[in-house]
């Protein structure tokens, strides 16, 4: 649940930050800026989060693998930016001069046009969440609400005698998700990889 929910944060949090982008002062100061963060490790990160966090009592809950997803990542609003450059221009005029009001040039003609950046995004937020170890494990107690990653870490007991077994039974089931991901959207994905560089504006 949240490797689908936080994949779908990304999704809407990316979308509707490039949409505003062009209305802001300075658009590529903020642009630049907001590229920056992918410099930061994301062990600089961990401490003031987990303050935050714990602070509003939200550690062994899903609110901190959920929250920092939800507006957007530098990553994939990078990615759906590139791919919207390659979208003429003249379309959000027209659909303007045709009375369409700005939610609904973004709904009804950007949204479908750049629906293959999206669920490339969204397929990567999954991806990079459901692989994720270090967040669940630092902010999740209970045995119950322990991710797939952390549940395996589980199984391997270094005092005692190791269920390998077991492991490479949940292993292989730990790849179906990923793996039907993959088959479902590989058109979306892969359109999406080859166009997100392509610019046209």
């Amino acid at each position: 649940m949240p490797a689908w929910a936080r994949a779908g944060g990304v999704r809407l949090g990316a979308d509707r930050v490039w949409f505003r982008a062009p209305t802001l002062r300075w658009p590529e100061v903020w642009f630049t800026f907001m590229l920056i963060t992918l410099m930061l490790p994301v062990q600089v990160q961990v401490v003031p989060e987990y303050i935050l966090f714990s602070k509003l009592g939200w550690v062994n809950t899903f609110w901190p693998l959920l929250l920092p997803r939800i507006g957007g990542q530098a990553f994939f609003i990078f990615m759906i930016m590139q791919f919207i450059r390659g979208i003429p221009r003249e379309l959000d005029d027209a659909a303007a001069i045709d009375g369409c009001s700005e939610f609904g040039i973004f709904w009804r003609v950007m949204v479908p046009l750049i629906s293959p950046a999206l669920v490339t995004a969204a397929i990567f937020s999954f991806y990079f969440t459901w692989g994720d170890f270090l967040t669940p494990l630092i902010y999740l107690n209970d045995p119950k609400l322990y991710t797939i990653s952390v549940a395996l870490r589980t199984f391997a007991d270094p005092s005692s005698v190791t269920n390998w077994g077991a492991i490479f039974a949940m292993g292989t089931l730990a790849l179906v998700p990923v793996f039907a991901a993959f088959v479902f959207f590989q058109r979306y994905l892969v359109e999406g990889i080859s166009t997100a560089g392509l610019s046209g504006r």
